[in-house]
């Protein structure tokens, strides 16, 4: 596996088990789903370093 390809593991599997191909729209839906994971793993990363 290629470093990018390991960056969006998480939005990939999200768009197979919702039956979209990641490659379709130019891959904007398997964007969408990596920067909301990436933004709550963040956020809850934040939190814990903040507390």
């Amino acid at each position: 596996m290629t470093p990018s390809e390991i960056i969006l593991w998480p939005g990939t599997k999200v768009c197979e088990r919702l039956g979209v191909d990641p490659e379709s729209d130019a891959g904007l839906i398997r964007w969408m789903f990596n920067t909301l994971f990436y933004l709550l793993v963040s956020l809850i990363v934040l939190w814990i370093v903040v507390l």
